[in-house]
């Protein structure tokens, strides 16, 4: 029986290991579940807000009983969100027209015709959603992969069988790989595979980029805007934007590298990842898988694509924020220089803290990215709950931006950690009692030294 002194250190270990899970790997992640004990595993899995992700590598890596805490868990958000369609909702609703009832006949549907339906009603995943409900012969996911490569699915049959189309893994996956697509039109829905594979617990954010095809559509769902149906809460978008951070970074700072990345991009019909694999090889022109390209012709990005770029580029956040209001001239400096300064001395209250960094915001004295850079302890900063508050809703705060740029500084912060599960593991074990900032915990435990020891203050 663990003492009460015990249980308090794995349930502050446990809320730490959440908050660095979302900015890490996911070899990573599923490194550092073995790693945890029993205990604060389980607190893990059934006390703390966890990433998609994070939860999906649990349900898929951990045990019984880590699936059994993350059911009671009440901070997981189901998949599907509640509110949005799942396969029951769809189901509730009215069936089909009475061409595709027809179309299917008294028998079960053979492989050809089930296809040639739902390529037909395949472009929202009601109906799609039906017929895979009907009798029909067993998919062959080597036969449907085929079919999708060479003519691909449309979105929302690619939906229907994701839900419900009981596909392997790898099969699931490829099929969100549509550079087998003729003609420059994009489907108004061609976003509703990739976030309903994330949103349903299938596929985690670096899955997606790494198989969604083309290229350009991946970096657009860093920025994809908000609609009325299936979208990206804000916790999902921010974790997208730091899977496309961790894919670009091989391209590093160097101008030619991104020159050429926004040259290719619009043009380019495979992955994200291989258009990067293929810049930093030195390939004066990346290939085109599936020989033809048929998409828009390459040339410099058009928008949204250069706003995307231009989010998703290294360097460091602006040092002075653009100020709101009016100032004196030499005032906004000064608060701002006090404003920074406060971040290293907590208040009485978590409240306080709230009321005191929210206004900072409002006012144009701070940014996310100054909270996660200079606000102590370090835990607390990469606690958006801890300085800005939460809600109960799917987005959890009602301020985007101080989250996504909160999100893409801890993302430049983290690098020197890599994909060593080492140096996150060290990171992790000392977030609970470091008193310092995110970039000296970074440091420290990306160079291997002892990162438990407290910095001296700033």
């Amino acid at each position: 029986m663990p003492t009460a002194q015990e249980d308090r250190t794995s349930r502050r270990l446990a809320w730490c290991v959440a908050h660095l899970l979302r900015h890490a790997p996911d070899h990573v992640v599923i490194d550092m579940i073995h790693r945890l004990d029993e205990p604060t595993l389980k607190y893990l899995c059934r006390d703390e807000w966890l990433s998609a992700p994070t939860v999906t590598l649990l349900l898929r890596h951990g045990a019984a009983a880590d699936r059994g805490f993350i059911a009671r868990n009440p901070r997981v958000v189901g998949r599907p969100l509640p509110g949005l369609p799942g396969p029951a909702r769809y189901a509730a609703r009215p069936g089909p027209g009475r061409e595709p009832a027809e179309a299917a006949g008294p028998g079960p549907l053979g492989r050809d015709a089930l296809l040639a339906l739902l390529r037909r009603h395949g472009r929202r995943p009601r109906t799609p959603l039906t017929l895979l409900r009907l009798p029909h012969d067993l998919l062959d996911p080597g036969a449907l992969l085929r079919e999708h490569a060479r003519d691909p699915l449309p979105p929302g049959a690619v939906e229907a069988l994701l839900l419900v189309g009981g596909l392997p893994l790898e099969t699931s996956l490829a099929l969100l790989d549509t550079r087998g697509r003729t003609g420059g039109d994009i489907p108004a829905s061609w976003h509703r595979p990739p976030v309903r594979a994330v949103r349903m617990g299938l596929a985690t954010f670096e899955e997606v980029v790494a198989h969604l095809a083309p290229a350009h559509l991946t970096l657009r769902l860093a920025d994809h805007p908000a609609t009325g149906g299936l979208r990206w809460s804000l916790p999902e978008q921010a974790g997208m934007r730091t899977a496309l951070t961790r894919a670009l970074r091989p391209l590093g700072d160097s101008p030619r590298h991104w020159a050429a990345l926004e040259h290719h991009v619009p043009g380019f019909r495979g992955t994200l990842p291989e258009l990067v694999a293929a810049i930093v090889s030195g390939d004066r022109t990346p290939p085109a898988p599936d020989a033809e390209q048929t998409g828009p012709a390459a040339g410099p990005a058009p928008d949204p694509l250069a706003h995307v770029l231009g989010l998703l580029r290294p360097g460091p956040p602006p040092e002075h924020p653009e100020p709101r209001g009016d100032w004196e001239p030499g005032q906004f400096s000064a608060e701002r220089g006090l404003a920074l300064v406060s971040l290293a001395v907590p208040m009485d209250s978590v409240q306080e803290d709230i009321r005191w960094i929210r206004d900072c915001l409002s006012r144009g004295l701070l940014t996310g990215a100054d909270v996660v850079r200079y606000k102590v302890p370090a835990c607390w900063a990469l606690d958006e709950d801890h300085w800005l508050g939460d809600g109960d809703g799917p987005d959890r705060h009602d301020w985007p931006a101080p989250v996504l740029a909160a999100h893409a500084e801890t993302a430049r912060l983290t690098a020197p950690l890599g994909d060593d599960p080492e140096a996150w593991w060290r990171a992790a074990r000392a977030l609970p009692d470091f008193t310092g900032t995110v970039p000296e915990l970074c440091a420290a435990a990306g160079a291997g030294g002892p990162a438990a020891r407290e910095p001296s203050a700033p």
